[in-house]
């Protein structure tokens, strides 16, 4: 195929790649003009959204690269995502003096890096996906240099990132080896013959390394303490698009490199949903700052989605995307009302600074109420629906017992949702704060909304949309 032909399934990555190049030269030209470049990055994401929306299904370099109805819904959600960190980061960073252009360009590199995690078709453009969203992350998490939190998040972020891009090597090296080739599509044919323990033992190392980006435990020891230390907006953005595409890549390379190997693989992702569940939910439980504590949220969550992509169904890795969508809209609306709260100039982070708050701001105490009664699972938040659909594929599926013991560790974690929200409701006021800024006031109020019974007009779509796309992954 011409370059021209393989660029017909990768137009989005095309626009996200040297959109990011021109950015980076007007940043560089005429650095002052950072709200030009924060537009600039906001539009190029919102075309590649709509330009992974239309574009054709095939195969483009040789295989490398993926378009098809499961690729295209990632692609889609995570520009769309993406697109909403750079208006309620960029602004964040200038009120605190930090005016850098690189900002937005960083988070387009990133979702580039998604794009090309979602779109997957074999190993190699697995790792440049993968490095180049991580590259861009660490640099994000240490933005604020004048923060010594920031600095020290940006470097665990990436010590600990570069031993799980070693796992991650070494797994592909392995499959490699013993396959004869990195096309997902030729290691299925030789993953469902005999001897294949080189393989299996591959997969592992594998599914370790993508585990850490998800972080799904015992590999979320990064989590809480970059969530902490980085800059709010960031973490908002970490915590949502990472999460989908990094999910997507799992489906991906378990589906379509790995069919025939279902009942090996499932056995690992029950473990490590199980083990996430259970360390989110009881280390959530002793946490006071917010951050921390939704770091935590995080990894139980990601457990839950692990067991619906554990099914080993079209119906699971269905379940898995609603539920990781529906995520994305609770995890990022809460860090915006974070964003958008302060305290004489003090960033609220704890418990103890949400004392009082309905009395103080009413519209983002209910706004944060909203996201955490979601992220618990209470009817008839959006966050029911999606444990409900994982919950149901795991028990179609055979997983009694791992979706029992999913339905306890959310019980458990109800309890530091729920003092989140009596601290808000019924304590007294810890002084009088700042007037939120705009953006995040707006983006918070505005992604509130669809965590209400109104996003059951969307739920049946947004179900629709996710059911074909699983059927791309190609499980039965």
């Amino acid at each position: 195929m011409t370059i021209s032909a393989n660029l017909a399934y990768a137009y989005p990555l095309a626009i996200l790649g040297v959109g990011a190049m021109a950015l980076l030269v007007l940043g560089a030209f005429a650095p002052k003009q950072t709200t030009l470049v924060g537009a600039g990055g906001v539009i190029l994401l919102l075309a590649a959204a709509a330009a992974a929306a239309v574009q054709p299904f095939g195969v483009a370099f040789g295989g490398g690269l993926i378009s098809d109805a499961g690729a295209v819904f990632a692609q889609v959600a995570i520009y769309v995502a993406s697109a909403v960190a750079i208006p309620l980061g960029q602004p964040w960073f200038e009120r605190r003096g930090v005016k850098n252009f690189e900002f937005p360009v960083l988070v387009l590199l990133a979702a580039l890096g998604m794009g090309m995690m979602a779109a997957s078709g074999d190993l190699i453009s697995l790792y440049v996906g993968v490095e180049l969203h991580s590259l861009a992350l660490y640099v994000l998490a240490a933005m604020h240099r004048d923060n010594a939190k920031a600095s020290e998040a940006g470097l665990k972020y990436f010590v600990l990132g570069a031993l799980s891009s070693g796992l991650l090597l070494y797994g592909a090296s392995l499959i490699y080896g013993f396959a004869g080739s990195t096309l997902f599509s030729q290691i299925a044919l030789v993953a469902g013959g005999a001897g294949n323990t080189g393989l299996l033992f591959g997969l592992v190392f594998l599914m370790c390394g993508i585990a850490f980006k998800v972080s799904a435990a015992p590999f979320h020891m990064w989590t809480p303490d970059v969530y902490e230390g980085a800059p709010t907006p960031v973490v908002a953005f970490f915590a949502a698009a990472p999460k989908l595409a990094a999910m997507v890549l799992f489906a991906r390379v378990l589906a379509n490199g790995f069919t025939h190997a279902a009942g090996e693989w499932q056995q690992v992702l029950v473990a490590l949903g199980l083990i996430s569940v259970a360390v989110g939910a009881f280390a959530g439980l002793v946490q006071k700052n917010l951050k921390r504590l939704w770091a935590y949220s995080s990894i139980a969550n990601i457990g839950y989605a692990l067991l619906g992509l554990a099914s080993g169904t079209a119906e699971g890795v269905q379940s898995m995307l609603v539920f990781m969508v529906l995520y994305m809209v609770d995890v990022t609306g809460f860090f915006a009302c974070l964003a958008a709260l302060s305290r004489e100039g003090r960033a609220m982070e704890t418990i103890d600074d949400m004392a009082g708050l309905f009395r103080e701001r009413p519209g983002i105490a209910l706004a944060m109420t909203v996201f955490s009664l979601s992220a618990l699972g209470l009817p008839p938040f959006s966050g029911f629906w999606a444990k409900f659909y994982v919950f149901k594929a795991a028990l179609d599926a055979g997983l009694l017992v791992p979706a029992v013991l999913g339905l306890v560790g959310s019980v458990v974690a109800a309890f530091y949702y729920l003092k989140l929200i009596k601290s808000m409701w019924f304590d007294g006021s810890a002084g009088a704060t700042d007037k939120p800024p705009f953006e995040a006031h707006a983006i918070a109020v505005v992604l509130a909304i669809f965590t209400f019974p109104v996003v059951m007009l969307a739920l049946g779509g947004l179900d629709i949309l996710a059911g074909r796309a699983a059927h791309a992954f190609g499980l039965a």
